[in-house]
């Protein structure tokens, strides 16, 4: 079993739900989360202010999935939430045992 940890822009998050529910996973859940990258520390104006954008709005997807479809869906993740701009995220892979869970 592998988990996948995807950060993506906001307006990325339909597309690559999309694309989850083509593929036979474990689970998948969404949260709304703020960071950064390589852009860290920016500062923008908005009507005359300055505004810290050191932490920007993204979408954090957790994904469990079987070992063989782990990395095709990472990478086909990686393509649809690719826009060629700074900040466009990351999916993480890594190992995971799905824990003994009570159902209700």
């Amino acid at each position: 079993m592998k988990q996948l940890l995807v950060i993506i822009k906001p307006f990325q998050a339909t597309a690559v739900l999309d694309l989850v529910a083509q593929h036979e996973v474990e689970a998948c859940f969404v949260d709304e989360v703020k960071g950064y990258g390589r852009q860290k520390n920016n500062l923008e104006q908005y009507r005359g202010s300055e505004y810290n954008l050191a932490f920007l709005p993204k979408v954090e997807i957790t994904i469990w999935a079987e070992d063989d479809i782990a990395r095709k869906l990472a990478k086909e993740i990686a393509q649809v939430a690719h826009t060629g701009l700074m900040g466009d995220g990351k999916v993480f892979i890594s190992d995971a045992s799905w824990p003994e869970a009570i159902e209700f």
